[in-house]
């Protein structure tokens, strides 16, 4: 599987990053069978957060074995510095681990919820403090929801965050004010040597009244050809890669695509947003 360069950290993670939200409600022999399957696929870019259900308690023992062979993220969707702490402490101690790689800033998706995080006693003073105490490596900021590039880009003006997570797929790409900021903040990204990971790029619309057949919040394209298609658009921006699904019975099929990822060209990507025109927004 491709490796890219995760920003500043140097690191070289594969263009699958695994999501753990798969792992929000999941049997520990259902946990290694998946996770042999990640392993496998050569994944070696973790994505995890005490918000995921039993997540963090399913990966711990596979800690010990894989800790030094992966580039682990956690976050907090705590916005005080006392909470937040107190939450990254839990964390740390529900992994059995001394140190994370990365820790965010999670679910960033408002204006409002920014000014709450970066003021003096919020969450990002919990950053800073674990930086100098060496308790992680680097710090980043993830969000969803339509205002995401724009949030981040004011984001990356308040503080040198070294990773941003948002959505992006041909649908969003398809409207205009969303494909203008997020070109604008993956530009400042690359200037900046900030990594980025991608949400969402499988998403196909919201459930509505239909029958929710697959553990993701978002209706997901669920046939490899068309799961082929949203990965290559996706990796075919100067992105780092991608977080895999949620829902453990299409992440082989998201492992496989990125494993084949081919480039689109411009006419082809331009032939994708186009059909995202007539998709729902999902947000």
């Amino acid at each position: 599987m491709e490796k890219r360069t995760f920003g500043r950290t140097g690191h070289q993670s594969t263009v699958a990053i695994f999501g753990a939200a798969a792992f929000w409600d999941i049997t520990q022999r259902l946990t290694d069978t998946v996770l042999n399957q990640v392993l496998n696929a050569g994944v070696n870019h973790f994505d995890v957060a005490p918000s995921y259900g039993v997540a963090e308690e399913r990966i711990a023992p596979w800690m010990p074995r894989i800790r030094q062979q992966i580039f682990l993220g956690c976050k907090t969707m705590e916005r005080s510095q006392q909470g937040s702490w107190a939450e990254m402490q839990q964390s740390r101690k529900r992994l059995n681990i001394d140190n994370f790689d990365l820790y965010q800033i999670h679910a960033i998706t408002t204006f409002e919820e920014l000014d709450e995080a970066t003021k003096p006693d919020g969450v990002l003073a919990t950053l800073d403090k674990m930086k100098k105490e060496g308790l992680t490596d680097y710090v980043g900021i993830t969000g969803h929801g339509m205002q995401s590039p724009q949030i981040f880009l004011e984001a990356l003006n308040r503080y040198d965050f070294d990773s941003v997570l948002f959505p992006l797929n041909f649908a969003l790409y398809a409207r205009p004010n969303y494909l203008e900021a997020s070109e604008k903040l993956l530009q400042i990204c690359q200037e900046r040597n900030v990594g980025t990971m991608i949400i969402k790029s499988i998403a196909k619309g919201p459930w509505k009244d239909q029958p929710q057949t697959h553990i993701t919040w978002y209706q997901p394209f669920s046939e490899q050809e068309l799961i082929q298609q949203c990965v290559n658009f996706a990796l075919s921006q100067p992105v780092t890669g991608i977080c895999t699904v949620g829902d453990i019975t299409v992440l082989p099929m998201v492992l496989n695509a990125c494993q084949n990822f081919t480039p689109l060209s411009a006419e082809e990507q331009n032939e994708l947003i186009r059909q995202g025109e007539k998709m729902e927004m999902f947000f």
